[in-house]
């Protein structure tokens, strides 16, 4: 696996999970909750397949 578990429980790599909208590091990005499992990391007795189970998905920021 491409990915690094972080402080944090956010996994590091350079293949972004299906929550992300572009791969870690991408500019004009940064780490945000999980919209599906607000930041748990998991719906009911499974790990949230949106973030991967970590709670937190690379989501694009507003500029101006």
């Amino acid at each position: 696996m491409a990915r690094k578990q972080e402080e944090g429980g956010r996994s590091r790599g350079t293949k972004p999970i299906p929550g992300d909208v572009a791969a870690p590091g991408t500019p004009g990005t940064g780490e945000d909750i999980c919209p599906d499992c607000q930041g748990c990391g998991r719906l009911g007795e499974r790990a949230c397949q949106t973030c991967g189970g970590t709670g937190k998905v690379i989501a694009g920021i507003a500029g101006g």
